[in-house]
């Protein structure tokens, strides 16, 4: 941390439209003993401007001494090279159907995103270690079930390695890949990769970047937070549909399990992080007990 909350230190790094400066180092302290873990992913995941604006905040988060894990996706990007290679695929309750071929080039395209954002980081001066199937692997998986293919589910992560990097100050950057008993790789969903992730970590914060600004009532008005027993009922209500169930149930299960709170957020505004974690307000949904 750039002399222990310096606020010249600071302004050096710390973007016009960024949250009140004057205001940072009462969050450091809130957060500083904590782990945050977020996920970069959906259709934000293609715009070249939003990937550099997440690349800012994460950076600006390591220099201001905060520990985060990054997770990322990378639907987008596989959809486009399977296109490109006139490959189709099938989903299963939201789930690609991923045999032989498809998880080759699945693994390709994560592992070079993965890259990306490593490099990225680099050049803004944070150091961050790639967390691949083929790089440092963390993730043992079992297979979600046969119609899937090499579609698996965490049953173990290594902690241990997460936690070295994070104590060199480093940023672990993970993708949604893992290893099975037959030692084939397996890709995660992943907002199930980083909410088990969270969970593992018991982390205070998990927060989900998406294309929409978080979750909204039957009055289409943004919900600034909710308990999970209130979102399952939205659920229940159909207020809540489509892709958005599988993400909620996933944040459900991160805050029934040790992550104190789970916040769903617009990856496509500028310093949404930045506003999530130093301001009141916050930018999306939070869900919490």
């Amino acid at each position: 941390m750039p002399g222990e909350n310096n606020l010249e230190e600071i302004k050096k790094f710390w973007p016009e439209d960024a949250p009140d400066i004057h205001s940072v180092s009462k969050y450091i302290n809130k957060y500083k003993k904590e782990l945050i873990v977020i996920k970069y992913g959906g259709n934000v995941l293609i715009d070249r401007n939003i990937f550099n604006n997440f690349v800012e905040d994460i950076s600006i988060l390591n220099k201001l001494g905060l520990s985060i894990v990054v997770v990322h996706g990378g639907g987008p990007r596989i959809e486009r090279r399977l296109k490109s290679e006139n490959i189709q695929t099938k989903f299963i309750n939201g789930l690609r159907v991923t045999d032989k071929k498809v998880i080759s080039i699945v693994e390709d395209v994560l592992i070079d995103f993965n890259k990306d954002i490593v490099d990225s980081l680099k050049k803004r001066g944070s150091q961050a270690v790639s967390i691949t199937s083929k790089n440092n692997n963390i993730i043992n998986v079992v297979p979600d079930n046969k119609e899937l293919g090499f579609v698996g589910i965490p049953k173990s992560i290594n902690i241990e390695l997460l936690k070295s990097v994070i104590n060199e100050k480093k940023i672990p950057v993970i993708a949604p890949l893992g290893i099975g008993k037959d030692k084939n790789t397996y890709n995660i969903n992943g907002d199930t990769a980083a909410s088990s992730i969270a969970k593992k970590l018991k982390s205070r914060r998990l927060l989900l970047m998406t294309n929409v600004e978080g979750v909204y009532d039957d009055r289409k008005t943004l919900i600034s937070e909710i308990k999970p027993f209130d979102i399952e009922n939205l659920i229940k209500l159909k207020i809540v549909q489509g892709g958005m169930i599988p993400k909620i149930k996933n944040c459900i299960d991160a805050v029934e399990n040790g992550v104190r709170g789970v916040v769903i957020l617009d990856g496509r505004k500028p310093h949404s992080i930045l506003y999530e974690i130093f301001s009141d307000k916050g930018a999306g949904t939070l869900i919490r007990k």
